[in-house]
């Protein structure tokens, strides 16, 4: 166990904010193995993997100021690193079609324990955010996006028009995108293909 790795993040998370150089140093340290080995899994390449992951940091401490409002730095850190590689590959591939290979690619191959409690972590971050939505709202969005039922047949079920379905699912795609982006740093439509999509 590093040493690193007794300092709680919170406490790194705070010394960020205050732009402490020796806090930045400390979480650097503490994850920037995990971190690259991470990264590794996008692109497989041990010098891309390892710019990436540096330009990761880079990131964390230029946007420092918002972790005042973040719950977990690891959490944040990682979907930085992500969010910064997948947005490097898409511009390398030229289309977005490619972003569903690239994410199935990564499922794939993504076992480990580090992963695994990132995921974790995510998942109990949608949780919390769609428990934040109106009742029924968040029951059309489950419908709708983790079950794959149509507008129309959750309209019929729940005996309201397929109109009233569509506003539902836009407010709470708009309530969604608007606090994933601020809270993680990666737009909605990667969370969701990382969580909901992949069955």
């Amino acid at each position: 166990m590093s040493p690193y790795d007794a300092i709680p993040d919170h406490v790194l998370a705070t010394k960020l904010v205050a732009g402490d150089e020796s806090a930045f140093a400390m979480t650097y340290l503490k994850y920037k193995k995990p971190l690259y080995g991470f990264v590794k899994k996008f692109v497989h390449s041990e010098e891309l993997a390892n710019d990436l992951a540096q330009e990761a940091f880079i990131k964390l401490w230029e946007s420092r100021s918002k972790l005042d409002n973040v719950r977990s730095l690891k959490a944040y850190l990682f979907t930085i690193a992500k969010n910064h590689t997948l947005n490097n590959l898409k511009k390398v591939l030229q289309s977005d079609t490619a972003m569903p290979e690239i994410i199935r690619r990564f499922k794939e191959s993504s076992n480990s324990v580090e992963e695994q409690l990132l995921n974790k972590e995510y998942e109990a971050y949608l949780k919390k955010i769609l428990n934040d939505l109106p009742e029924r709202t968040r029951q059309i969005f489950i419908q709708c996006r983790d079950q794959g039922r149509t507008y129309e047949e959750v309209a019929q079920e729940m005996g309201i028009s397929r109109d009233a379905v569509k506003k539902h699912m836009v407010n709470a795609m708009k309530y969604l995108s608007t606090s994933v982006k601020r809270d993680l740093g990666i737009s909605l439509s990667v969370l969701l293909a990382l969580l909901l999509d992949q069955k």
